[in-house]
């Protein structure tokens, strides 16, 4: 296996999001979860996506990790690896992005890592310096209150400064317009300067078209998605990738029960969660049980799913109302509070696989993490994009293939769980 692109996610969602990307414009694509062991048969490919669940662990654990993974992708002949983080670049001021980058800049050999959350497809962009969510600067919209990962400032040039052992630049807007030679200048003068990491704007997919371009020749880069999109048309420039690379993923349908699950507390998964209650049965999860009792409220579960089933899908739901969230985590802890809700919402998963659902919907970056763990998935084929960011996924390396959809909080329409059901036949 050679490949055109090697990257590295930070959490399984984002993992997706970026397949999905890659598979759009042309690369065949596969993401695995964790550094896929040898005995793992993956197809040919022209990019592999490494899913690490690693945003919110110690920064030691993360790099360590992302280390292994970069070092895998590089042995498969990847000349370029990227760093995929979300594109509200979720994360303390103890890193894990700082960390991370600073250590897989260095493993390549380059002086300098481009950095860009920019995906302006999910309203996402960077201008001087200052990362948007729409048209309100990141820590002014609803998307600053992650539950894990809270952003109280925009500006990610200081962000990533706090986290960073080395220095941080800027590619501005005026650079970026003037094209790909302009950027790698500017990134070679930020360089001599000492910087080992440079801020890049993008508003617009043709200002990510520019940035890949620029950096496609070099070793590491920085970013969301959007980024991702910028490298996978500059190699389609080059010639890789195929037209038909998502319909040729999918294959055969899976049969089997369907079933979905929403562990983030969103305010685009509550809206999804509620326009679900008018089309299959929703049983709403009980927060403080989970804590209280989490194996009584795991059989409850299971035994609603499956006396519904065969009848239709069904979804469960722990998402919650921020300010439920918040009383949740001072009186537990966030970090054992989510850490229960993953693991209830997972052993859900378990059981109902168990009970035959081949097709199953996951909303929320920590619980798809979770529950792929739990159920032993190592790698997908990602097919047809459901919405922006989530693709479908079949299984690889399974006897019994599943499809799934895992989903990021934020990401998708009212009528997702719907949507991704009709597509996962």
């Amino acid at each position: 296996m050679t490949l055109a692109l090697g990257c590295v996610a930070d959490d399984y969602t984002g993992a997706s999001d970026l397949a999905n990307t890659l598979t759009k414009a042309g690369l065949r694509t596969v993401q695995t979860i964790g550094i896929p062991s040898p005995d793992l048969s993956l197809p040919e490919t022209d990019a592999v996506v490494v899913a690490l669940k690693s945003r919110s662990i110690p920064a030691p654990e993360a790099v360590a990790r992302s280390r292994e993974a970069e070092a895998w992708l590089r042995q498969r002949g990847a000349a370029h690896v990227m760093f995929k983080v979300c594109s509200t670049f979720d994360s303390t001021d103890e890193g894990n992005i700082g960390p991370v980058a600073d250590a897989l800049r260095e493993a390549a050999g380059e002086a300098i890592a481009l950095v860009t959350p920019a995906f302006p497809e999910t309203g996402r962009s960077v201008y001087q310096g200052n990362l948007f969510v729409g048209a309100l600067p990141l820590n002014e919209s609803p998307l600053k209150d992650h539950p894990l990962n809270p952003m109280r400032d925009a500006n990610l040039v200081r962000v990533l400064a706090r986290q960073s052992r080395s220095g941080v630049g800027l590619i501005d807007m005026a650079t970026v317009t003037q094209g790909p030679e302009a950027v790698a200048a500017k990134l070679d003068a930020l360089a001599a300067e000492g910087k080992g990491a440079a801020i890049a704007d993008a508003i617009f997919d043709h200002d990510l078209e520019t940035l890949g371009r620029a950096i496609v020749g070099r070793r590491f880069s920085v970013g969301a998605s959007g980024l991702g999109l910028g490298l996978a048309r500059a190699l389609a420039a080059d010639g890789r990738g195929t037209r038909d690379a998502a319909g040729a993923a999918v294959g055969e349908p899976v049969g089997g029960h369907a079933a979905c699950l929403a562990g983030s507390c969103s305010q685009a998964t509550l809206g999804q969660v509620a326009a679900a209650e008018a089309l299959m049965p929703v049983l709403r999860l009980e927060a403080g049980r989970l804590l209280a009792e989490p194996e009584a409220v795991v059989a409850e579960a299971l035994a609603f799913a499956r006396e519904r089933i065969a009848q239709g899908p069904v979804l469960i739901a722990s998402s919650a109302e921020p300010e439920a969230v918040r009383a949740l985590q001072s009186r537990h802890g966030s970090e054992a509070a989510g850490h229960a809700v993953e693991a209830a919402l997972s052993a859900i998963a378990e059981g109902l696989v168990a009970a035959g659902v081949r097709r199953l919907v996951i909303a929320g970056g920590e619980t798809s993490g979770a529950c792929v763990d739990r159920l032993g998935l190592r790698a997908f084929l990602v097919g047809p994009e459901i919405a922006a960011g989530v693709p479908v996924l079949r299984s690889a390396g399974r006897p019994e293939p599943m499809l799934l959809a895992l989903k990021s909080g934020n990401f998708g329409g009212p009528d997702f769980f719907a949507r991704a059901l009709d597509m996962m036949q």
